[in-house]
């Protein structure tokens, strides 16, 4: 095991000793008081982010010496993550654990380790985790292998990790609720390798094996509870059910669908299956929720889009208003051709916020960016200078979607995008409701009346030019 001398330099000397001192009083009876606490190498930001299923727990603030800790007085044993923006982890708590970790945001993951009450859990779902990411990025040539040759391949490799788990949990000898976990980080990534194969050996070789595969072949899915709300947000998982869903939703024959009708048809296969095959509602809802968030990134089609959205809402039940599915179909509603674009407040760079309604002088197209993605970024103005000069009656109109102004601003700086007009969306949430914007290659063409000609649309598609003739 790696040394981890921030626990005895820090972490010993100030929590231990309260822990003693307290320890009768906090761990007894039905005293939930749990510790979590560590040192952050390299911050990225000043706090660390505790969460429960995607929602914030808390915000720990980084004291000068990049340590923090938190005492909380009732915490449910469980699953949790902790976050250093831009990485996560996760991070399992029994009653009354007191956990230490240990990170370097240059390194994350391969620096992670933790110690104190609860430690060697979580240490087992470390390793594991990285036992599974050396095993993912040591996987290519093998999709490449006969069947026979491959599933050899897999099996030597869950046999290793089968035994390295039920020697660890033999002597850890954790409970039943954890090793919903601890069994399921192992499992799942290996269904995933066996549903991915027959897609990607065909892709990397040509050859279709899905009819030479045994008959027992995915035997494993009838042992799976797909309505265990344990596993909702737990990445292997999450994982395994998304290319589950993937190979059991294709429509292999396909050759008279177009592409945009294809990913319609799968996608809403895959919303049967998963009503079908999860009998939980709320596990249900976040499944359906993820196929949906998934397609409508994707799909530009206006008509599909609310076919799509006509099964979504048979079957799921989710009405929150934190919903970001019904959020994004009201916004599709707004953007139908003809009607007016809603108005969003914009920044120039000055820094003075602007109505959308007053850029709009004639014909305009919106287009999206951000610095943390740099090709799209370069590749998107260039594209845009190279239509201004074919289409003078248009104007052009790039939207940075970033936090930062300053950020902004030193880009526009560094790039220089000429005579491309540059604003920054004033609230990312305000834009994403009114024009369903959720990634930079959407694109709207807007009339000089201020309505819309195309609300979805891509700059690279290659009939795009269409849209401003």
């Amino acid at each position: 095991m790696k040394e981890m001398p921030f626990c005895k330099n820090y972490i010993i000397p100030t929590l231990i000793l309260c822990l003693l001192a307290s320890c009768k009083r906090d761990f007894s009876g039905d005293n939930y008081v749990a510790y979590f606490g560590g040192e952050v190498a390299n911050p990225t930001c000043s706090y660390v982010l505790f969460c429960k299923d995607n929602v914030v727990i808390d915000t720990i603030q980084l004291n000068k010496d990049n340590t923090f800790f938190k005492k909380f007085d009732s915490l449910t044993p469980g699953l949790y993550t902790f976050k250093h923006n831009p990485e996560y982890q996760y991070v399992y708590f029994d009653k009354n654990d007191s956990i230490k970790v240990h990170i370097d945001s240059k390194d994350f993951d391969e620096s992670i380790i933790f110690c104190g009450r609860g430690d060697q859990k979580n240490n087992y779902l470390m390793d594991m985790y990285m036992r599974n990411e050396k095993d993912r990025n040591n996987m290519f040539e093998s999709f490449d292998y006969s069947f026979e040759k491959y599933n050899s391949f897999i099996d030597k490799t869950n046999k290793d990790n089968t035994n390295f788990y039920k020697s660890k949990k033999e002597e850890i000898k954790w409970n039943d609720e954890f090793d919903v976990y601890a069994k399921a980080i192992v499992q799942f990534p290996y269904y995933t390798k066996k549903e991915i194969y027959p897609f990607i050996h065909k892709m990397r070789t040509g050859e279709d094996v899905h009819d030479k595969l045994p008959k027992d072949y995915y035997t494993y899915r009838n042992n799976i509870d797909y309505s265990n709300e344990a596993l909702t947000e737990f990445s292997p998982f999450v994982m395994y059910l998304d290319h589950m869903l993937n190979n059991v939703g294709a429509i292999n024959y396909h050759n008279h669908f177009s592409d945009v009708d294809l990913a319609l048809k799968e996608n809403i296969n895959k919303l049967n299956i998963a009503d079908s095959l999860i009998t939980n509602e709320k596990v249900k809802n976040i499944v359906l929720n993820n196929i949906a968030l998934k397609y409508l990134l994707e799909d530009q089609n206006m008509v599909n889009n609310q076919e799509f959205l006509k099964t979504y809402h048979k079957y799921s039940t989710d009405k929150s208003k934190k919903n970001e599915i019904l959020k994004i179909g009201n916004a599709i509603q707004l953007l139908t051709i003809g009607k007016k674009l809603p108005e969003v407040e914009l920044i120039d760079s000055n820094g003075k916020t602007i109505s959308s309604d007053a850029v709009i002088n004639k014909n305009t197209v919106f287009f999206f960016w951000s610095e943390k993605l740099n090709s799209h970024l370069v590749a998107s103005h260039k594209k845009v200078l190279d239509l201004k000069k074919k289409y003078p009656n248009y104007e052009f109109i790039a939207i940075n979607l970033d936090d930062d102004q300053e950020q902004w601003k030193l880009a526009l700086k560094k790039y220089n995008f000429g005579t491309i007009k540059e604003f920054k969306c004033s609230n990312f949430d305000d834009i994403k409701a009114k024009w369903a914007i959720t990634k930079v290659h959407r694109i709207l063409v807007v009339n000089a009346d201020k309505t819309i000609k195309n609300g979805f649309t891509n700059l690279f598609d290659l009939n795009f030019e269409s849209n401003l003739k």
